[in-house]
């Protein structure tokens, strides 16, 4: 700390700032004429100072409020930031072309790059303010923000530099703007709250700190300030105290904010995307955890002051004991518990800030501004910002979303010791729960039920018949919808004949349907659910699983065929669709730690220019597919793939293909025009199908023969 502060940079006369000694402080009221006024409060306009015209054109403001970080910076400046400062102000530019910036701010890039490019114009344009080639249209009232060159501020304050309508409040200036029935007060405390260095001028001479492109807060600039509020104290007027730092995280602050008797506060320095409005009644819990906010701030302090204690009683003067005493006055201004005797007993009512003083953390100006609208002794608040951006979560998938904490899913299937998962339903027309999660709604309008589902699966119960008829007013629309899709899938089942006529049938009976929870697993074991009969498959020849475990049976009260002789599908795979082809390997590798509970990768028959772009992932049980959905890369060769758990639903959901149906009204199962997962699913094991089980157990007229 300095010994004595220099008269040429003092902002008082040299003498002591005893009460009994009357001083000019240096204050001044603008009135404005109109009955009416808006004043726009922004902050972080980092030195592109053209903007301020526009913005208070455009937000009809008559006057400015700026919060810090306002780019008080010359061409001299540069070889006094440091290199982690300059580095910082080129990340945040508003002045930096967004190519040049990330050249700049490249890895590889030395510091010595940055400086050597930078210029001051890349920086601020406050050469251009002080020059006159910009000109403030509106008066604008600021505080120097964390990010200043405290060399210019000490050339405001010794009156060497001067800007038309530029007011810069700092603890020994004041300004009353008297508009639309309000005498609003302006009462400002510039840099940034660093505790450890209150006590440290840098390059400052006087009570202000700073050095090396930064500036901060000290003990003497907080007592000056009170000192200033003091005398210019008027009850007719509405205090707004601006600083830089925000009394909603630094109690220091908010008890500044107490002895200088604020009515509002603005801050900056959190650059969040929103500007916040709150009273500290709103946002804690009781009056108590208010106090505790101003003790921590206040233990923060007195750390700091009792280890240089004995250094600064050796260096102040007379005049800085004075602003020293008033400083540590607002650490000691913790507000007593209410209804509770004191010492001398009297019992303390309830702080009037508790519920009275409003705060205002601005966002960047960048981002979105505060304007108070002020008339009839009325001040009203517009909040503006351009806020987050969540147009992603349009396009998220459920497999790239996190499931909601505490969310009602079931889990998968269990297999009891005779091999048939538990809770499997019975019945032809019998719709068996998969989960008691409903769909998204850009599923559910592709997939829907075709009879109501049991109450433990906990969706509401579709309004369609029991046999699948739809309402009279949508049943034409139905009828040719069905019709259209029903001709190509025709086309879409005889080429799919074709192909597997060449290796023959192994197999021709009529499977009963399956439960959905047995239905989970790759295309060499999937079964397709919809309204004709489907011919089982006697062994695939792409499943290889010897873990013995049985076809479910099921209960009918319709024409059942005997239980297939293939293995039970394996209900632990995960579907990966992927933006472009990946060999085994690299899915494996994909898995990370969860690859070695892999027991097998298989891709569908994608069809030509699609190989390799869809896979399935078999586990050996629950666990490991669990591990793998967790704990698999972001990334597959450069992209994002999907990764989610194959069920019967999903999978026909995702691969977009239709389920062939019996009837003009049955199974209103899954659509598509890539020739249907069924179809090319049994065409690669040499089978093709012959029909589907109608809901209602009807025999479904049989598909045109296959081509030989």
């Amino acid at each position: 700390m300095q010994p004595s502060r220099p008269a040429s940079t003092s902002t008082r006369p040299a003498a002591s700032p005893h009460p009994s000694v009357p001083y000019q402080v240096n204050t001044q009221t603008r009135v404005f004429e109109t009955g009416q006024g808006r004043l726009l409060c922004i902050a972080d306009i980092r030195g592109r100072l053209s903007a301020l015209n526009d913005l208070a054109r455009e937000a009809n403001a008559c006057a400015i409020i700026h919060t810090g970080d306002f780019g008080f910076f010359e061409a001299s400046s540069l070889d006094r930031i440091n290199d982690r400062t300059l580095r910082h102000l080129t990340m945040y530019s508003p002045l930096i072309p967004s190519a040049q910036r990330t050249h700049l701010l490249a890895p590889e890039n030395p510091p010595a790059v940055i400086r050597s490019t930078v210029t001051i114009s890349l920086l601020s344009e406050f050469p251009l303010l002080l020059s006159g080639q910009i000109k403030l249209q509106v008066p604008v009232y600021t505080v120097w923000g964390a990010c200043e060159d405290v060399t210019i501020l000490e050339k405001f304050r010794s009156g060497a530099y001067a800007v038309d309508n530029l007011h810069i409040l700092d603890e020994a200036t004041t300004r009353v703007l008297d508009l639309g029935g309000v005498k609003l007060r302006l009462l400002g405390l510039g840099g940034a709250l660093v505790p450890h260095k209150m006590f440290d001028n840098g390059d400052g001479a006087a009570t202000i700190a700073g050095g090396q492109g930064t500036m901060w807060t000290t003990a003497l600039q907080i007592g000056e300030l009170v000192d200033t509020a003091q005398r210019v104290y008027d009850p007719t007027e509405t205090r707004l105290l601006v600083t830089h730092a925000s009394p909603g995280r630094e109690g220091i602050i908010a008890q500044l904010s107490l002895v200088l008797k604020a009515d509002l506060t603005m801050s900056a320095g959190l650059h969040f995307r929103y500007a916040s409005s709150y009273n500290e009644f709103s946002v804690q819990g009781d009056f108590e955890g208010f106090r505790r906010k101003l003790l921590v701030g206040k233990e923060g302090f007195d750390k700091v002051w009792d280890s240089v204690k004995t250094q600064v009683d050796a260096v102040i003067d007379e005049n800085q004991r004075v602003l020293l005493d008033k400083a540590l006055s607002v650490l000691d201004r913790i507000p007593p518990p209410p209804n509770q005797p004191q010492a001398n007993g009297h019992i303390p009512g309830e702080e009037p800030a508790w519920k009275n003083c409003w705060n205002w953390n601005l966002c960047d100006a960048a981002y979105g501004s505060l304007i108070l609208d002020i008339r009839d002794g009325r001040v009203s608040a517009e909040l503006k910002s351009q806020g987050f951006n969540y147009a992603y979560r349009k396009t998220a998938t459920p497999s790239t979303v996190e499931p909601t904490p505490n969310s009602s899913s079931s889990p998968l299937p269990s297999v009891n010791a005779t091999g048939t998962p538990k809770g499997a339903g019975s019945g032809l027309g019998a719709t068996p729960t998969t989960s008691e999660k409903p769909l998204p709604p850009h599923l559910a309008s592709k997939s829907k039920p075709t009879s109501p589902p049991p109450p433990s699966s906990g969706r509401e119960t579709p309004k369609d018949k029991p046999n699948g008829l739809t309402d009279k007013s949508a049943e034409k629309a139905e009828k040719e919808r069905l019709k259209r899709e029903r001709k190509k899938e025709r086309k879409q089942q005889e080429r799919a004949e074709r192909d597997g006529a060449k290796e023959g049938e192994e197999g021709s009976g009529q499977a009963s349907p399956v439960p959905p929870e047995a239905e989970v697993g790759s295309p060499s074991n999937q079964t397709v659910k919809s309204g004709k009969n489907t011919p089982d498959v006697a062994e695939l020849k792409t499943a290889s699983h010897d873990d013995g475990v049985m076809s479910p049976a099921t209960e009918s009260t319709g024409a059942r065929t005997p239980t297939s002789r293939r293995p039970q599908r394996n209900p632990w795979t995960i579907f990966m669709r992927l933006n472009g082809p990946a060999q085994e390997h690299e899915i494996r590798d994909f898995f990370g730690e969860a690859k070695g509970g892999i027991i097998r990768v298989s891709y569908p028959n994608n069809g030509p220019g699609k190989a390799l772009r869809m896979a399935y992932v078999e586990f050996g049980d629950e666990e490991a597919m669990k591990a793998g959905l967790e704990k698999h890369a972001e990334k597959l060769n450069d992209s994002i793939p999907e990764v989610k758990q194959a069920t019967d639903r999903e999978t026909r959901n995702a691969e977009n293909v239709g389920a062939f149906r019996g009837g003009p009204f049955g199974g209103r199962g899954m659509r598509g025009r890539g020739g249907g997962f069924a179809a090319r699913g049994f065409a690669a094991a040499g089978l093709t199908p012959r029909g589907h089980p109608r809901p209602n157990g009807e025999a479904a007229p049989s598909p045109p023969a296959a081509s030989s």
